[in-house]
């Protein structure tokens, strides 16, 4: 049952999201082909619209994404779909699983398509050089490769997404717990989720300070970060982003399994 619920979540969210991902595809074409056109002043003018529109797809794979998500699991769960989908002989633990499992999908989807637009479009030999001369010093505290360095970052901005997802999940089931004004409660409790989630970050990231006064250095002082810097701060956001995930994700089926109240 559970592929079954996955096959139907996937096909409405990529319904809808692959228009932004053919439209970011073929803007950050017509970019890569326009701006390369030397000794063309309307050429060079044409490609840096286009790269403006490639921007600003990349900007609605991301809200429109999370938009979709919001939008199905609230429906699906909240609103008239949700008759047909609790009659159906599945535990509230599966269906919020499928729409975990989905929002994964998708954004990682997302992630890949926007990594994929960002390369048609501005990929050359001066921009590698340029990021490898940023990234070269990071990379050797890694004693790893820059495409790894790069992987972590995209990494991070996927967790970050994630994190903000399951936040408005929180929200839409506790907002729903109330008896009116249920959208602006949803929207009140994801604000609020996602904030203590974010602090909770920040004193984890504090309480590792306490032990380390390099990065305790960065709570009271404007100082140049150092690559080991950097390198410990990615493996502590990576950590905990996770483990924040982890905890909020039994959390939300704890809230979910006390009952449902339909509109």
């Amino acid at each position: 049952m559970l592929k079954k619920l996955l096959k139907y979540d996937l096909q409405y969210k990529f319904k809808g999201l692959s228009i932004f991902y053919i439209l970011a595809i073929f803007f950050s074409i017509l970019t890569r082909i326009f701006l390369n056109i030397e000794n063309s002043f309307i050429m060079n003018i044409i490609g840096k619209i286009c790269s403006g529109v490639t921007i600003s797809m990349i900007f609605n794979i991301i809200i429109n994404n999370l938009m979709r998500l919001w939008a199905r699991f609230s429906n699906n769960l909240y609103k008239d779909e949700s008759y047909l989908t609790h009659t159906l002989p599945i535990d509230k633990k599966t269906l919020y699983l499928s729409k975990a499992l989905s929002s994964i999908i998708t954004l990682f989807t997302s992630i890949l398509i926007i990594g994929l637009t960002l390369f048609i479009a501005y990929y050359s030999k001066e921009t590698i050089e340029m990021i490898k001369n940023f990234l070269l010093p990071v990379a050797s505290a890694y004693n790893t490769h820059i495409i790894i360095i790069i992987i972590a970052f995209l990494f991070i901005i996927f967790l970050e997404l994630a994190n903000a997802l399951q936040a408005g999940y929180t929200g839409i089931i506790l907002g729903n717990k109330m008896n009116n004004n249920k959208t602006a409660f949803s929207v009140l409790y994801g604000f609020i989720t996602y904030i203590v989630t974010q602090l909770i970050i920040i004193l984890v990231v504090f309480i590792f300070a306490l032990f380390n006064k390099d990065i305790m250095n960065l709570f009271y002082t404007t100082e140049f970060i150092t690559v080991d810097i950097i390198k410990t701060l990615i493996y502590l956001a990576i950590a905990v982003y996770i483990s924040t995930l982890i905890i909020l994700y039994f959390v939300n089926i704890k809230l979910f399994k006390q009952g449902v109240n339909v509109d």
